[in-house]
């Protein structure tokens, strides 16, 4: 069952390490047994998605060629495969990127998340199919319906959003001071959620004035610039010397990591989002984490569809606004000026219009 559809499409691909992403036009996708097809409305650059484009040591471990790139994505329903009940023709829906397997211990245990299997739309495990295309060809279980009218801009960073909530729900972060460490998209999303559920006062570390200015926007009370100021002892200054409750460090820097379980008092709780590409090194093991009696916990991903429906709630309801973060609205077309824009540090989240 399907509406209308063209027989070509535009989509971005990797075929090689040597090559960027390629516009290239190919055939429209077709539902196999239990997939849809979603018309992309929008899809969001990543981080990781300037590993794939340069293609180093990250990209070849999370990554196979050649492949559709986008992994954040969201557009409405316009093909059902043989079987799919759950979804209908017109739905708008986002995609949950992390392809579980169904089968394996931790899937049994309602761990997809952290699936021991786990592909990847968007990076081609799996699958060659990712967001940067008119149409994309998703199984349906990976397919998160959408019971609001958000946005196609704030349904599409549901995705990014759900990992902030996931280490920020993971912390218990009401009443306590709350320390985010990068000012990222993902950094500033837990800076927003924090402060949606019940944090007292929010704390956002960057090295970049803009990103602060940012971090203030999404609500945080205090910003810490870590070139210029020492962020031991402004955390100590507002927090009467005893260390902040929580801390998300989600800037993927080794040394400020290291760092930051000097500032986390007694019976704290720290959550890493960022990806170290350095090995950790805490000078004060006993002193700073063993006789803290500290809780440090991991995310990969979200919980699904949990983080998806909380996240929805929190925009919906205006907890949680995602128009700060976003710096650039282009078409797909213009993928090589956007990538141009991220790794020269001039954008912080880019969203692209595959249909323009």
């Amino acid at each position: 069952m399907k509406m209308s559809l063209p027989s070509e499409m535009r989509c971005l691909v990797k075929e090689t390490e040597e090559q960027g992403y390629q516009l290239v036009k190919r055939p429209v996708p077709k539902p196999g047994p239990g997939d849809v097809i979603i018309k992309v409305e929008r899809v969001a650059i990543c981080g990781s998605d300037i590993n794939l484009w340069k293609w180093n040591e990250t990209a070849r471990i999370i990554a196979t060629l050649p492949f559709i790139p986008g992994h954040e994505a969201m557009g409405e329903v316009v093909a059902l495969g043989e079987g799919v009940t759950e979804l209908k023709l017109g739905q708008r829906v986002a995609v949950e990127n992390h392809f579980y397997c169904g089968s394996c211990y931790l899937c049994k245990e309602k761990r997809g998340d952290i699936c021991m299997r786990m592909n990847q739309y968007g990076h081609g495990r799996g699958t060659d199919q990712g967001g940067c295309a008119q149409y994309s060809r998703v199984p349906a279980r990976y397919c998160y319906a959408l019971t609001t009218s958000l946005t196609a801009n704030q349904a599409v960073l549901l995705e990014p959003m759900g990992v902030a909530h996931n280490a920020v729900e993971n912390i218990e972060v009401k009443g306590e001071n709350v320390l985010v460490l990068g000012c990222g998209p993902v950094g500033l999303f837990a800076i927003a959620i924090a402060k949606a559920l019940g944090a007292r006062e929010v704390f956002g570390v960057d090295i970049d004035p803009g990103r602060l200015k940012l971090a203030e926007a999404m609500g945080a009370t205090v910003t810490v610039n870590g070139n210029k100021e020492d962020i031991g002892e402004t955390i100590m200054r507002h927090t009467d010397n005893n260390g902040i409750g929580r801390i998300i460090e989600a800037s993927g820097a080794a040394s400020l990591l290291n760092k930051s379980f000097s500032w986390l008092r007694k019976g704290g709780q720290m959550a890493l989002i960022g990806l170290p590409k350095a090995p950790l090194h805490v000078e004060n093991v006993l002193t700073d984490i063993v006789f803290k009696s500290l809780t440090l916990k991991t995310v990969h991903g979200r919980r699904i569809f949990h983080t998806w429906k909380e996240c929805e709630q929190l925009i919906a309801g205006g907890l949680v606004t995602v128009d700060p973060v976003i710096s650039h609205n282009i078409a797909m077309t213009q993928h090589e000026y956007a990538f141009q824009q991220l790794i020269g540090g001039h954008a912080c989240k880019i969203v692209l219009d595959p249909q323009n």
